[in-house]
Order: structure tokens, then sequence, then C-alpha cells
């Protein structure tokens, strides 16, 4: 059962988008695994193709900064700061952002154009998961089919890892949708269509997961 606060941008989201009424549970069950993550110090590990590429940025630009609540950091930390630098660390006090962690896994352009051409380009997002993902963590892979090769190796590092699987994709599911803890198909199949239901499902999770953690 979500707490009110929370509950309030799910139905937000259903009264804007009614078509998602069709994963609706999923798409809790998918802020639901984030919460637990966040909540025992893990991370989330994005990654996806083209569109999807941007999105895995998006949602981290979201989570790693405020989206709509402010997230002044803790007052230790600020006196802290200040004791360092007085001037610098005034700034800094008022400036930065309590976070919560998310790599996309797609930002890092010398790694993966390296491993891709030295070593394997399926597996450039296996690679970087075992290299930052640990047991806890969240893989959010978005695939409008359900089916990128790239994504479903990162499946397979994450599991063996003990990192939960959110699958983000279109209607059909696809491969990720039988691996996954938990996919959201929302219901369209043409690749466009798909990646615009996906924008209002990540920053539904996004501010769900600002109001836990950030909220009043």
């Amino acid at each position: 059962m979500l707490e009110k606060k929370l509950q309030k941008h799910i139905d937000l989201l259903m009264k804007r988008y009614p078509v998602l009424e069709a994963c609706k549970e999923e798409i809790i069950g998918g802020y639901e695994l984030m919460e637990e993550c966040y909540k025992n110090g893990g991370k989330l590990l994005i990654a996806g193709n083209g569109g999807s590429a941007a999105d895995s940025e998006h949602i981290a630009g979201e989570l790693m900064k405020r989206f709509k609540i402010p997230r002044s950091i803790p007052e230790d930390l600020k006196k802290k700061l200040i004791e360092i630098d007085s001037v610098r660390g005034e700034n800094l006090s008022k400036n930065l952002e309590r976070p919560l962690m998310a790599i996309p896994l797609v930002a890092h352009e010398a790694l993966t154009t390296a491993y891709i051409n030295d070593v394997d380009g399926l597996g450039v997002f296996a690679q970087q998961l075992y290299g930052f993902g640990r047991a806890g963590d969240v893989f959010l892979g978005i695939t409008t089919s359900g089916n990128s090769q790239n994504v479903m190796s990162a499946t397979v590092v994450a599991r063996a890892l003990g990192i939960k699987v959110l699958g983000l994709t279109g209607e059909n599911g696809g491969e990720l949708s039988q691996v996954a803890n938990v996919c959201v198909k929302v219901p369209e199949t043409e690749t466009y269509m798909v990646q615009e239901l996906h924008l209002p499902v990540y920053h539904c999770w996004c501010l769900m997961l600002e109001d836990k953690f950030f909220g009043k």
C-alpha cells in the first residue's frame, strides 16, 4: 500500500495518461524496487540504446539533484565544508543537493568505445554493470522491443551479482519481460510511441522517489 503522498503521483499519471492503466501495478512495483534499493544504500544503474540512451541520462539527471523539491545537505556536512574552506565551503553549503545515486551506463565514452572496439560490442553494458554494480542495486533496462542484446547481456550479470532487474519496454515485453523482477510494458508497439510513454512513467518514478526521501 503506497503512502498517500506517493499515491497522488500515480493518480495524476493515470489522469494524464489513461492508457497507462494497463501497466499501473507494474509501475508501482518498479517504484517499490527502487525505493527498497535506496533505503538500503543502493543505487540505480540505467542503460538503453538511441532514444533510450537519452532517457537513461535524463533519469540520472532527475535523481542526482533536485527535480521539484529542494534537497539541502545535512547541517554537519555544511559545517565541515565551511571549516575546510570558508569561502568555497560557504557557497557549497548553500548549493550542494542530496542525490539519489544513479549511473547511466551510456555516459562513459572512453570506456564504452574501448570495450566495444577491443572486446565485445554486446557486452558493453554488462562490463560496466560488473564494475559499478553491487548486490542490492537495481538495473533499469530500457528497450522499446524488450530484445536489445546489450541490455539482455547486462541482465545476466545483474542476476549473477544479486542486482534486481527492472524493465521498461513496449507492449510485447520481449526477452526482458521474461527475466526482469518487474517489467513495465507500456501499451504501444511503434518505437517512438513507446518512447513517448516511457517519459511520463519515469518522471512519475522520479517524483515519487524524491517525495519519499526528501519530501516533508
